[in-house]
């Protein structure tokens, strides 16, 4: 076993102690927790200023490059999130558009991604010979990729089955799929009760709801025609979509108005009093 494996380890073992401790308890341990990472932040923040003023930029990115410092300085909010791969992205403008398709009985998939600028696509069900399947792909999905992708300029609806890609674009039986990393978007008290939290974050556009001690998380999207929702009111725990009246249980995602379309949710955490949220990121 490493030397960091025995670190995480060692931390995940005094969390599980003092998660058994009573609030009070818990409190003074937050309080320090706060208090020894607001001076590490203070610290890590006068070393990259050093840096940047001896012009050791050179130095400063070897170091970003070791995951464990990228890790802590993400953690800490001194580096930004990584772009997204473009086949992630391209599957999340699909994702965006695929709930209107559903609506209607049809559906889209991704066949191939073709650099520098073509994105091709097939349609499911009703889509697939539907009359104004022409301008559901200019209007609707074209639309869509190009708003997540700009450097994609063409996108073609054929009849091929999909290609599976790695993350890298190359196809393999070697390539592991890695856990999502748990990113950390706000802490407790940011999130209402009575209304939602819209947070953007690494091209994901997400709203957060707390009822009493729980944080749900979910896609900025109603499952109908993927209208953003957090315009939306909320009363007794439930969101009504504020462009066709969708409403949504927000401790479940549950659709109380058609019951097949849930709303997309994410996992959340909560370390100390703040928010964790895995998604998937290229880190």
């Amino acid at each position: 076993m490493t030397k960091l494996e025995e670190l995480i380890q060692e931390i995940n073992r005094f969390e599980a102690i003092v998660a058994e401790w009573d609030e009070s308890q818990r409190c003074v341990v937050v309080g320090l927790q706060r208090a020894i990472e607001a001076l590490h932040k203070v610290a890590l923040m006068r070393l990259i200023k050093s840096l940047k003023k001896e012009e050791s930029i050179s130095a400063l990115r070897d170091a970003v490059d070791d995951e464990v410092v990228y890790g802590v300085l993400l953690y800490h909010e001194l580096v930004k999130p990584p772009k997204p791969p473009l086949s992630q992205r391209v599957q999340t403008a699909i994702d965006e558009v695929r709930p209107s398709l559903k609506s209607h009985n049809g559906d889209v998939e991704l066949i191939a991604i073709k650099l520098p600028d073509t994105v091709e696509v097939r349609f499911i069900g009703t889509c697939s010979h539907c009359p104004s399947s022409t301008l559901t792909l200019s209007q609707g999905i074209e639309q869509a990729i190009k708003k997540y992708c700009p450097e994609i300029t063409k996108v073609i609806a054929v009849d091929k089955k999909p290609i599976v890609h790695s993350a890298n674009g190359l196809t393999s039986p070697f390539y592991q799929k890695r856990n999502p990393p748990w990113v950390k978007l706000t802490t407790v008290d940011q999130v209402p009760e009575s209304a939602v939290l819209a947070v953007n974050f690494a091209g994901y556009s997400l709203i957060l709801h707390r009822q009493g001690v729980n944080i749900s998380c979910y896609k900025n999207a109603c499952s109908h025609l993927a209208s953003p929702l957090d315009e939306g009111t909320v009363e007794n725990g439930i969101i009504t979509c504020p462009s066709h009246g969708f409403q949504y249980r927000l401790d479940t995602g549950e659709c109380l108005t058609a019951p097949d379309v849930s709303l997309h949710s994410y996992p959340v955490k909560i370390k100390g009093d703040k928010v964790f949220v895995q998604l998937l990121l290229k880190i």
